[in-house]
């Protein structure tokens, strides 16, 4: 499988993780680069980054921020689970936000442990606390993200629990 390269530099304060080949990322250049998605948008108005795009995203590290990707291979029950927690283990960010409940229900699932919602998901991976964001893709709008009307919401409330706030 073609997956995208990491981008993280020193110690990134939050590593965003998604999944290799979801929403075909791997016909992509670029991190959540797929139409419609709303990653990019998020990152600006919780005030993770200026207005970037995703063309843009080797900028991240300029603000602290690191992605990667879960990797599944063709067997759908082999995650490489252990290869992301020593990625966390070597970048030692504050947080690791996945940017969807299913890979968050993967990992915890290797893990043993249930599957989370969204939010803080009351364990780590490789020393980093966990957290769950909503599904930024286009097929991910509904009108209740776990008791909240917007997914923005999620965004926001990492954002303040990294002390930053509003758009960068």
């Amino acid at each position: 499988m073609e997956v995208l390269p990491d981008i993280a530099g020193d110690a990134p304060q939050v590593v965003f993780c998604g999944m290799a080949g979801a929403e075909n990322a791997c016909t992509r250049d670029h991190y959540y680069e797929t139409p419609g998605n709303e990653l990019w948008l998020c990152l600006h108005q919780s005030g993770f980054t200026p207005r970037l795009r995703p063309e843009d995203d080797h900028r991240l590290v300029e603000h602290g921020l690191a992605m990667t990707d879960l990797v599944r291979h063709r067997d759908p029950e082999w995650y490489e689970v252990d290869a992301l927690a020593e990625k966390v283990r070597a970048w030692e960010p504050e947080w690791l936000a996945f940017t969807s409940k299913t890979v968050a229900a993967v990992v915890a699932r290797h893990l043993g442990h249930r599957r989370p919602g969204l939010g803080v998901a009351g364990w780590d991976l490789a020393g980093a606390p966990v957290y769950v964001l909503p599904g930024m893709s286009g097929a991910n709008r509904r009108r209740d993200y776990d008791g909240r009307p917007t997914r923005l919401e999620w965004w926001v409330d990492l954002a303040q629990l990294c002390g930053r706030s509003g758009p960068a």
